[in-house]
């Protein structure tokens, strides 16, 4: 896959193209671009997805600071290359762009920059100022200039149409089997380790403190977590932590990200890792005391181990 920041000087060979935000690349997203992809190959053209950056809510929210997502930039590149796809065009988010009128951001980029030929839509698909371009507005437009436009379904579940709402939704609520089912693979943190309190090592559990690589990544429910962790290379099982520490914390506020890597001894601060959410153990408990934090801990390890053995 072919990365270009920016619509400019592209040189592509009648583009079959979507676009969209794609957060999480999950299942829904995935069948709108299994389409993209067979559309290309048939017609003997270049498959093209077009996405934004930062993310449009970035930009446009009165209070940034609180909204989460799924995946960094870095994270659904990854998630892209794996699809097939020939190009992925990055094009920057701002207050200007997220002014045009739908059918102006078609001929001046979609037509005059990407030279369009072929426009895959997915079936909520909305794009111009204020979301106003609806599917019909974008097909008349697009057809005006030449350009097919065909439409996706829904990919659709008892729970409604795939979505990374729905996906975000279930992840804060702790319904992570749900969240990896309608993403088609699991969660992810990528992470760098920074040094604790080293509470865990005196009670034989010792545990990395994760900092996430990307201040927006959406942290699921506290909680206890059956994990896979990626360092170097190698894969490892763990539990993992996330929450406030009741038992040895008086602070709800402090939260961290702990992970126990299991038969796992070296130091390794300020390393990066990556962490595969497999398994919700079970909520956050205060204990009356560490050494029954202990023994809990043992039975996490021993449930941890029979989810990721499977």
């Amino acid at each position: 896959m072919i990365i270009h920041e920016g619509y400019e000087n592209l040189n592509l060979l009648n583009p079959v193209v979507t676009l969209g935000i794609f957060d999480g690349v999950h299942r829904g997203h995935k069948a709108l671009i299994t389409s993209l992809v067979n559309m290309a190959k048939s017609t003997n053209n270049e498959s093209v997805i077009i996405t934004f950056f930062p993310h449009p809510r970035l930009v446009l929210s009165q209070d940034p600071t609180t909204l989460t997502f799924l995946s960094s930039l870095e994270e659904k590149i990854s998630l892209l290359e794996k699809e097939g796809v020939d190009h992925l065009i990055i094009i920057p988010f701002d207050h200007e762009l997220s002014n045009k009128e739908a059918c102006e951001f078609i001929e001046e980029i979609l037509v005059k920059k990407v030279g369009t030929k072929y426009l895959i839509a997915g079936f909520n698909h909305h794009f111009g100022r204020r979301r106003d371009g609806d599917f019909e507005t974008i097909r008349r437009c697009a057809e005006s200039f030449g350009i097919v436009v065909e439409q996706v379904k829904a990919l659709d579940t008892d729970k409604g149409s795939v979505s990374s709402s729905l996906i975000r939704e279930a992840l804060l609520r702790g319904d992570l089997d749900e969240a990896n089912s309608l993403l088609g693979y699991d969660y992810f943190l990528n992470g760098t380790i920074v040094e604790g309190r080293h509470l865990g090592k005196e009670i034989g559990y010792p545990t990395a403190n994760i900092v996430s690589d990307y201040r927006h990544k959406l942290i699921p429910k506290d909680g206890v977590y059956a994990v896979d962790v990626f360092f170097e290379g190698s894969k490892y099982h763990g539990m993992l932590s996330i929450g406030s520490n009741p038992t040895v914390n008086n602070d709800p506020r402090k939260k961290t990200i702990e992970v126990n890597i299991f038969g796992f001894e070296r130091d390794i601060y300020n390393s990066k890792i990556c962490v595969v959410f497999r398994h919700r153990l079970r909520d956050e408990i205060k204990f009356d005391n560490i050494t029954l934090l202990a023994e809990q801990l043992a039975i996490d390890k021993k449930m941890a181990l029979r989810f990721l053995k499977k």
